[in-house]
């Protein structure tokens, strides 16, 4: 047999040159694989992907919701720049996992990184919500615009606010617990609970009614709630200038001190929850009931609406005259002319009566 070719030191040489090329090529691959890698892991985790234009964006997640109800609810606020990589990091930090997603109300802060805002919402750090309630006539509109910004159904606010013995704790009956509800701007948090809201809005109201408040209100011999009434009607019949309110306070405060009537067309308007009527008419002045200020003497029983901080303050500093009639100007300004008698009074609401009728209003 003959012997095996032996390979040449040249052809080892040659070998082992296309071995080691071929490793650094791999790890020339590998390594760019790695860099690739870790520049996206770095981009994902730790660059801005909230960008809300400087504009607050938040966001509701309801009770109940998954991790996609989530990020989707997150995503349609349009302030994530790449959804994706926010999906893909949700998972890597298993907010996918039971109990992960907390309800709340969270702000997406422009310059969150997916790691930033992905632990703000397992950790459950929500931002409070701004609650407000203006322009509130019924009970049933603010049950409804109070759970129309917390998670709380309007029909629990119902129910606390009718119950004789809730609102007897709180100081309150049924009718006069609404002056509890002073408006203003509060901060709480969303998934609140109905009596947390209600403790909250008792709080702010004692608060409200400062020593210096109620020594104001001792001197007129009206309570708390009687004040919140009379002011409630002071707004409704001026709520284009706050300047001329202390006058209109005056106006009825002099009326109560002489046991009149406060004849107030506000209160004939409530009585007939007609609040498209323009021009009260002798057939509204028939409703029989106790806010109907032309039929009973007195205060009604409680608010027509719920007063601002200017009208209560309006009553509790009252301008000092002797006027005990009013009527709208015929100028249609917003202003009332103001009249010590009666004979007075007649004559500009006549003035303002042929203005309407020129007008057309009915």
């Amino acid at each position: 047999m003959s012997e095996p070719v032996r390979k040449s030191a040249i052809e080892y040489r040659n070998q082992s040159l296309k071995r080691r090329r071929r490793w650094a090529t791999v790890s020339v691959v590998i390594t760019l694989a790695l860099v690739c890698f870790s520049y996206y892991f770095y981009q994902i985790f730790f660059t801005s992907n909230v960008e809300t234009k400087g504009k607050p964006s938040y966001v509701v997640i309801p009770r109940g919701a998954d991790w996609k109800t989530a990020l989707n609810a997150i995503d349609k606020t349009g302030a994530v720049v790449d959804k994706l990589s926010l999906h893909f990091v949700a998972r890597l930090m298993k907010y996918d996992k039971p109990g992960a997603v907390k309800p709340g109300n969270y702000e997406l802060k422009d310059g969150f990184t997916n790691r930033q805002l992905i632990n703000v919402l397992k950790s459950g750090a929500q931002s409070p919500v701004r609650l407000t309630f203006n322009t509130v006539r019924l009970r049933s509109e603010l049950v409804a615009k109070l759970a129309s910004q917390v998670d709380v159904p309007a029909q629990q606010l119902d129910s606390l606010l009718r119950d004789p013995a809730y609102t007897r704790s709180l100081g309150f009956d049924t009718t006069t617990v609404l002056t509890m509800f002073i408006p203003n701007t509060y901060e709480m948090y969303w998934n609140t609970t109905a009596t947390r809201l209600m403790q909250r809005i008792k709080t702010t109201y004692e608060q409200f009614w400062t020593p210096a408040r109620d020594a104001e209100r001792e001197k007129l011999h009206l309570t708390r709630a009687e004040v919140t009434t009379l002011a409630s009607i002071v707004e409704a019949e001026q709520q284009q200038h706050a300047d001329e309110r202390p006058r209109i306070a005056a106006v009825y405060l002099n009326r109560l001190k002489r046991g009149m009537k406060l004849q107030a067309d506000p209160t004939v308007v409530y009585a007939n929850h007609d609040f498209t009527i323009k021009r009260v008419l002798n057939v509204h002045l028939q409703k029989d009931s106790p806010y109907n200020t032309y039929m009973y003497a007195g205060l009604p029983p409680g608010p027509i609406n719920l007063p601002s901080i200017a009208s209560i303050d309006a009553v509790l500093k009252p301008e000092q005259n002797n006027y005990l009639y009013f009527c709208a100007k015929e100028d249609f300004s917003g202003y009332h002319a103001y009249a010590v008698t009666e004979a007075e009074h007649i004559m500009n609401a006549k003035r303002y009566q042929a203005a309407l009728n020129r007008a057309g209003i009915k």
